[in-house]
Order: structure tokens, then sequence, then C-alpha cells
């Protein structure tokens, strides 16, 4: 499977490592950036045959396949649009687009197309996911009706998150995490959002609190935050106990507790090369088999985060200027 890279910053640099290191699946044929010096360099630190310095000539090279998007979240919507309409596969960070609109254009004329499209959301994609899956399906902590999950992280210097012009705030960023950690658990429709936040002086959410309320009573309890630093743990509590997940950003260990607060299981992850491996692991099985989503994070699954992302902003009073017009 050749790759693309339509940018080349911190996202691309991490993705780029993992690739390098999985040569029997990949190959890193070109990367693309607004610079062509520095498409140059990251070429040669990460061993692309080819350097472009437009986004357009990268894009009109035969042998690209799939094109990994990992630009501002603000320009992914026009990026995947570009990269469909030259026939390219498409993998993109997340927070994928800006809103449920811009997802459904952009599935819509993928599917019309027959062409890839997935959000690059790693924790759906880890085998953490199946794990705990399998544990919530076994009984042992009963039935699971509560959950907690945060992620912070001491960010507030990044400009990227303070500019709402580029699509910056946490409910993108990180709250995305916590959402599909939740929504992962519990598989139920949402069938009530609340969510307050705490705004920066530049008119984003550094921090926000969101409770989801599922059908048959389930209740999630998320915070994430650019301001400060959390433990990112998650806990998903039944009748009989309880799971523990540390760090629900890239899951490390899960352990279980009965109601005497003992532990009666650990599991630990699987050695990964960074994690992102797995996303990129199902789109060269989904490309093999002819097949325009992965069944990791299907396109319903991407528009139902996308919704309750949207509802929540509403109540924040986020709008991106996009939005506006």
């Amino acid at each position: 499977m050749r790759v693309g890279f339509l940018g080349a910053g911190l996202h691309a640099a991490n993705m780029a490592f993992t690739m390098y290191n999985m040569k029997d699946t990949v190959e890193l044929y070109a990367v693309a950036a607004r610079d062509l010096e520095r498409a140059r360099q990251f070429a040669d630190k990460y061993g692309f045959e080819k350097a472009y310095g437009n986004y357009e000539d990268m894009l009109r090279d035969d042998k690209v396949e799939l094109v990994f998007i990992s630009t501002t979240i603000a320009m992914h919507y026009d990026h995947i649009k570009l990269c469909l309409s030259h026939g390219k596969h498409v993998l993109c960070e997340k927070g994928f687009v800006l809103n449920s609109g811009q997802a459904e254009e952009v599935f819509a004329i993928a599917e019309k197309k027959g062409l890839l499209l997935t959000e690059a959301i790693w924790t759906r994609y880890m085998p953490s996911r199946r794990m705990i899956d399998e544990i919530l399906e076994s009984g042992i902590i009963g039935n699971a009706t509560s959950l907690n999950a945060n992620l912070g992280y001491s960010l507030a210097h990044i400009e990227r998150l303070q500019d709402i012009a580029l699509g910056g705030g946490t409910v993108l960023d990180l709250t995305i995490y916590t959402l599909n950690f939740a929504c992962m658990a519990f598989k139920e429709k949402v069938t009530d959002i609340r969510a307050v936040c705490t705004k920066t002086d530049r008119g984003v959410d550094g921090q926000n609190s969101v409770v989801l309320l599922f059908e048959n009573g389930k209740i999630a309890h998320l915070f994430s935050s650019f301001l400060v630093q959390t433990d990112r743990r998650g806990v998903i509590y039944g009748d009989k106990g309880y799971i523990e997940v540390q760090n629900i950003n890239n899951c490390e260990k899960i352990t279980v507790y009965n109601l005497e607060r003992e532990v009666v299981l650990e599991k630990i992850v699987p050695k990964q090369i960074t994690g992102l491996e797995y996303e990129v692991l199902s789109c060269e099985k989904a490309l093999r088999e002819g097949r325009i989503e992965c069944p990791e994070m299907p396109h319903k699954e991407t528009l139902r985060m996308m919704g309750i992302m949207d509802e929540i902003r509403r109540q924040l009073g986020i709008v991106f200027p996009q939005e506006e017009a």
C-alpha cells in the first residue's frame, strides 16, 4: 500500500515513524507540504521517495494509493474533498471535520466514487478496545450502567488549540476521545446531553464537562481540558464490580475490581510501535477487500460522534467561523 502524506507536522511525524516500522505492509511513497524544503526534509528523515511543495501535485501522482491527512482540523473538509476529487483513498486524522454536515457530504462523495474514507481515531482500532468489550460481555462486573472518563493535557501554549478559526478548543481535539470511550462501552442510543465549559479569553473551550444519558438509564460523566494535566483514567461501573482503564487515549492496562475493591483481573495491552499501526492495518485490509469504510470506525459511527459534538458545541456556544456564512 503506497501512502502519501498531506501535511508534515507533528501528527505526520508520529505516523511516519509508525509506518517506517511497517515496511512489510506500507510503502512511504510521498509527502506534500506547503513548503517544498520542509517536505524534502521530512521525506529524507523518514525515507519517502517523493516530496512535493504543493498538495495537488502529489495528488496527481498516480502511484499514491492512500492519503493520510494530518493538517489542522479546520482544513480537513477541504483536503478530504481535494483527495477524493483526485480518486485517492483517505485516512483522515481526528477531529475528522468541523461538524456533521461536512462529514455527511464527504462520506457521500466517497461512497459515490467507491473510495475508502475513514477517521483516524486510534482508540477505535486498538486491541484494547476488544479487550474491554470482552470483559464487559463476560459479565464479571455485572450490569454496567455508569462510567467516568477524563483526558487533559497542559497545552494552552499550542496555537491551533487557542484559535477558533483552526477548529480550536477541546471538543474536536480531546472530548472526542472521552466521547468515543463512553460510546464504545455503552452502545445504546444517547437520549440526552448536558455540557458546560470554561472558555479562554480567545473564545474557545479550554475545558469542559459533558454528561451523556443513554437508553436503559446508563450515564457517562466526561471531562476534557487543554488547561490542566489529568490522569487520563476511565472507569466503567457495574453492580458486581468495576473496570479501570489506565489512559483512555492509549490504553496501558485494564484492571477489574470486585465489590470489595479487590483486583480480580488484570490485562496488559500488547506491545506496539506507537498504537497508530492498527488504523493503518485496518485501511490496508479494507482496501484489499474492496471496502470503502473500516469496520472499527464505520461512517455511521463517525456521524454519530459528530452529531453529539455538534450538540455539545451548541450548548457551549462554540461556533466556528466557517459555520457562520
